[in-house]
């Protein structure tokens, strides 16, 4: 295809990523304002709004400076009225990559991966400038650099993944192809290994996020009425308990790498004092957001065993791994060096989850959560990396020949003769 027509597309695909995350804010924004206000109120005043919740989305830090008035009136410490609030709802970037991850696939398969993946970040980081420059206000100001940075990398860095996936498994010609086939040329393990890490460690992480995800459904479930009675202690109405609980979905993929830390053994930090782990629970005055109220006040000892699910995932990524490697062609190094990739990929994804889903809720104590990159990639490599190489290091026996080997001696057959 055309590299110009690559180009639109891609910038098109940006373009209507980026609409779609803001279509998620103005949509339930606009059905407020039509309720509550009538239509009377200026509706380019929602307009900052849906532009700071998109940028926090996309992991860009917002000061907030709450007006006088407003603390004086709710008697809130004047201290306390600026402070950082970065904690992203991972819903906008978890979209984002994704789609990103998807348009630098179809530019692969268009011929011109890189272009496309290039024309799409400059489109989404444009687009992330304007909405950096139009959605200034009072109450929420984010540095205009991380504004435009951060969101670019959230598109940028899955296009381009996607693109050399693309890349390296359809491409003939090219930069990728060519390295593929001096890959292929090693010896039959090695040529493997590559393809192998990156099959077993997309294994492992999409494992992981199914483990947290269920781990957070049951913990919802199993507290869902210190939830409905933080709903009941937050004194809104229909129209308001609709719109809360949107925002809170959108935490959602947040928690669940919350759930991640948890199960994988370091837990959470909830402020300073305040952890949320499976080896022992102090937690302080938290807000009144009800999704909180699955947080565990306390914890038992037998928790512990959840770190037996990061377990069972890398030892099903293991066996994947195994079942590439051919019986009568296998060499212990390949498979050494493919057990600590996929420990490595498994932890660094751990790491950059982390780090995405912790920063400042507010003032004073909670202006640091989540968990710590760290711990948690130590906790999930080794976890990992040990199962996983049980099953990729252990010897299993070898596929027998069809011939005599298979056959009993002949002098076992023979009569004896007394």
């Amino acid at each position: 295809m055309n590299r110009v027509i690559v180009f639109l597309l891609a910038a098109f695909d940006a373009l209507v990523t980026v609409a779609a995350g803001l279509v998620v804010v103005l949509a339930p924004a606009t059905l407020l304002w039509v309720v509550e206000f009538g239509g009377l109120a200026p509706w380019d005043a929602l307009w900052p709004t849906a532009a700071t919740i998109w940028q926090l989305g996309h992991v860009v830090p917002q000061e907030i400076t709450l007006p006088a008035d407003y603390v004086a009136t709710a008697g809130i410490d004047p201290a306390a009225a600026p402070f950082m609030l970065s904690l992203a709802p991972l819903a906008f970037a978890g979209f984002t990559a994704i789609s990103a991850a998807r348009s630098g696939r179809r530019a692969s398969r268009s011929g011109a991966a890189f272009t496309g993946a290039i024309a799409g970040t400059v489109v989404f980081a444009a687009a992330a400038a304007g909405i950096a420059l139009t959605g200034a206000n009072a109450v929420a100001n984010s540095n205009l650099t991380e504004a435009i940075l951060f969101p670019a990398l959230i598109f940028g860095i899955p296009a381009i993944l996607g693109a050399l996936v693309g890349e390296w498994q359809d491409a003939d010609r090219g930069i990728i192809a060519a390295l593929r086939e001096r890959t292929e040329d090693l010896p039959e393990d090695w040529s493997l290994a590559p393809t192998v890490i990156a099959r077993a460690g997309a294994i492992t992480v999409v494992g992981l996020i199914g483990v947290a995800a269920l781990a957070t459904a049951v913990v919802i479930f199993a507290r869902g009425s210190q939830i409905v009675g933080l709903y009941e202690a937050s004194n809104v109405d229909v129209l308001g308990a609709v719109v809360l609980t949107l925002g809170q979905l959108l935490y959602l993929p947040t928690l669940v790498v919350w759930a991640l830390a948890f199960v994988a053994g370091p837990g959470v930090s909830l402020g300073a004092g305040s952890t949320v782990a499976a080896s022992g629970t102090t937690t302080g005055v938290l807000p009144g957001v009800p999704l909180l109220g699955a947080l565990p006040e306390s914890t038992s000892p037998w928790l512990l065993l959840l770190a037996l699910l990061p377990v069972g995932v890398g030892a099903f990524a293991g066996w994947v791994a195994r079942s590439s490697y051919a019986a009568d062609a296998e060499r212990i190094s390949a498979r050494i060096a493919t057990t600590l990739g996929i420990a490595v990929f498994a932890a660094g994804s751990a790491a950059i989850l982390a780090v995405l889903a912790s920063g400042s809720l507010g003032p004073g104590t909670l202006a640091q959560v989540g968990p710590e990159a760290g711990p948690v990639a130590l906790a999930i490599g080794v976890e990992v990396g040990v199962s996983a190489g049980i099953l990729l290091l252990s010897p299993r026996r070898r596929a027998r020949d069809d011939g005599a080997s298979a056959s009993p001696p002949a002098a076992l057959l023979e009569p004896s003769i007394d």
